[in-house]
């Protein structure tokens, strides 16, 4: 039988790096939020390349925070993509704003600059960008849009850990992009999130949003409390699994830009599939491998026969009753999400194992 292939594995740090340093924090009576989260937040600040980063509880609560420091409040839209995991959506709705779909490249599933301006009007207060699968959106189009209506940007980088734009780091251009530390991404500390910040002054009243409004370096019985706040900190546990995890994780996420590029040249002119496309200016993660078939249903039983996992991975968030009051016409989405299918290429996959899911593919289905 051959070996199954997960889509997804959760990579951990060795036993003897990990557990000392978690036994230790476990047992340090200082379990919350304290110096193993700030020093996590610095060396993850230095790992991504972006220079002010904020720790949260999870991506999700990342995305909140980032929707109330652009200034969303109740009422106002925010421009986004049904092409995603449905937190990315739930945050706008956490912050009682409305949702706007702009429509995607069918060529990617990431949303195109041409549909973000034609659904630009003066009542969107933010645009959300998703870099899907680990592939970035064309962001030097978006920018110019975003700049010439004076909205700021919030990349959702959930999948584009180590992904570049540009000769740069993803999120280097944009106002607020935040990383999921969930148990499948490229890294996780369990669970976590992390937000960078492009004005550094936006950290202060960061890290008071994300503990009840209250400044947690004042003394506590001398704050004024004058903002809503939120349990949304990240803790000295988790905090310290993303420490270990970053003496090891370089090599994972290399691991899954090579898997991804070897498919780039396996995957090519093979009849009934179309690989994805994409800005020139975009250097992908690859979270997971998607490629485009004409019979996906076929293609995924043909995988699945040989012990390849795949999925669609995401229900398009336009079909859920909430965000109902939302629905139009998305022709590019329609397409993509007929057609696409995402397989294995992470740090578990070997050079054997990816050179077996190509050769499935190659003998059609």
């Amino acid at each position: 039988m051959a070996r199954q292939i997960p889509l997804f594995k959760v990579f951990l740090p060795p036993e003897d790096a990990l557990i000392p340093r978690l036994r230790d924090v476990l047992y340090s009576g200082q379990v919350s939020e304290g110096q193993p989260v700030y020093d996590f937040e610095k060396r993850f600040s230095n790992f991504v390349g972006l220079p002010n980063v904020l720790s949260f509880y999870s991506g999700t609560a990342a995305l909140h925070t980032a929707l109330l420091l652009a200034g969303v409040t109740p009422g106002d839209d925010v421009l986004s993509t049904a092409m995603t995991a449905e937190p990315t959506n739930m945050a706008i709705r956490h912050a009682g704003a409305n949702v706007v779909w702009a429509d995607v490249d069918p060529r990617n599933g990431n949303l195109t600059a041409t549909s973000i301006s034609e659904h630009m009007t003066p009542r969107v207060r933010a645009i959300m960008v998703v870099h899907y699968g680990g592939i970035p959106a064309p962001m030097a189009d978006i920018q110019s849009i975003a700049e010439a209506w004076g909205v700021p940007v919030i990349e959702d980088a959930a999948h584009a850990l180590g992904a570049r734009y540009g000769n740069a780091p993803i999120g280097s251009n944009s106002d607020y992009t935040i990383f999921s530390l969930q148990a499948i991404k490229h890294m996780t500390t369990i669970d976590g999130g992390m937000l960078a910040c492009k004005n550094p002054e936006h950290l202060f009243v960061g890290r008071k949003l994300r503990w009840f409004g209250i400044d947690r370096a004042a003394p506590r019985t001398e704050v004024d409390v004058d903002v809503v706040g939120y349990k949304y900190h990240m803790n000295n546990v988790n905090a310290t699994i993303g420490l270990v995890q970053l003496d090891f994780i370089g090599p994972v996420v290399q691991r899954h830009i090579e898997n991804g590029k070897f498919f780039d040249v396996a995957l090519q002119s093979i009849p009934g599939i179309e690989l994805c496309q994409w800005d020139p200016k975009a250097e992908p993660s690859y979270w997971f491998y998607t490629v485009l078939a004409d019979d996906r249903d076929g293609l995924s039983r043909r995988l699945t026969e040989f012990g390849v996992a795949n999925s669609t991975a995401h229900k398009r968030n336009d079909t859920h009753s909430v965000f109902a009051g939302s629905r139009r016409e998305l022709p590019g989405l329609d397409r993509f999400y007929s057609r696409m299918l995402h397989i294995p290429c992470g740090w578990w996959v070997g050079d054997i194992d990816r050179e077996q899911i190509a050769n499935v593919i190659r003998h059609g289905w």
